[in-house]
């Protein structure tokens, strides 16, 4: 059985994140799948990374670019640039890889779950959220036409444990992100800067229509928590989101604004949806039929 060719333009001509640099060190090689395709990634004893896949018995380059301490790449013709998170080269900030988890899900599924506050108290108890503090309080979500990306703020949830240094419960303030189609970064108050936030960072890796790879990480104002207590820390509230990712029907995200019966605690999704509808994103979606968009709430 062939694998299916991705010949969706939208998702082939994207900047992808197929790994760390902490984790491609000098000489090693790792070999990997993106939109179904087998890709190799190699960082040589100069420093200099390459990406290629085969094709026959040749060898085709793709695209490299070295950004927010992943390693990107395309099968298509990517921008020139890609979204800036200046947060990243602040110097009084940690930026850790808090690793990658391959989920049997869509992209656009994996996002969503990230943008979903309401799921805290059940899903990550006595961290993220907890009883009876469910309600997710009214917010703004808007499309940047600019930027092209999508902002929700004026986010606001409890929470018992906001970060690895936390030691008690507080009412946590949230801007959601959104600045690439499969790609997402969470800003939340700083329990050691009163005035500043730290960012945590989703950006997916489609290895197909319906798995991907995870690329998590953490940019944080905290000079006290050891590297290990950071991942283990993400990797724990992941730990948790994969089977309920994983136990989702469709796998695929449906655009269609009769699909799925959408609250007003998704109007982030909804933004979503709507926006990756009018990009003519096909792949990893179950595209509008009628191009009935949502409409955000």
């Amino acid at each position: 059985m062939h694998a299916e060719i991705c010949e969706d333009t939208v998702i082939l001509n994207q900047w992808h994140p197929i790994s760390s640099t902490d984790d491609l060190k000098n000489h090693k090689q790792i070999t990997t799948m993106l939109l179904e395709e087998k890709i190799t990634c190699k960082k040589n004893s100069n420093g200099k990374y390459f990406v290629w896949k085969s094709i026959d018995i040749k060898k085709k380059l793709l695209p490299i670019k070295i950004a927010y301490g992943y390693l990107w790449t395309s099968l298509g013709t990517p921008p020139t640039d890609l979204f800036s998170f200046p947060e990243f080269y602040e110097i009084d900030r940690r930026n850790v890889a808090t690793g990658v988890f391959g989920v049997n899900i869509s992209a656009g599924r994996t996002i969503e779950n990230f943008l979903d506050m309401g799921h805290f108290p059940f899903v990550h108890t006595g961290v993220l959220g907890e009883e009876p503090h469910t309600e997710v309080k009214e917010y703004d979500v808007s499309i940047c036409e600019t930027n092209d990306e999508i902002l929700a703020t004026k986010c606001q949830f409890y929470q018992p444990q906001a970060a690895v240094i936390s030691s008690k419960g507080a009412e946590v303030d949230y801007i959601y992100r959104i600045p690439h189609i499969n790609c997402a970064i969470l800003y939340k108050s700083s329990p050691v800067d009163k005035k500043r936030q730290d960012a945590i960072i989703i950006f997916v890796q489609p290895v197909s229509q319906e798995i991907v790879r995870a690329h998590t990480g953490m940019c944080i104002i905290d000079d006290k928590s050891a590297d290990k207590d950071i991942r283990l820390f993400q990797q724990t509230i992941f730990g948790q989101d994969k089977p309920i990712l994983e136990n989702q029907f469709p796998k695929k995200l449906p655009l269609d604004s009769r699909a799925e019966t959408p609250i007003r605690a998704d109007k982030s999704s909804i933004a979503y949806r709507r926006w990756l509808s009018q990009k003519g994103l096909t792949y990893g979606v179950i595209p509008s039929e009628d191009n009935n968009l949502f409409e955000v709430m």
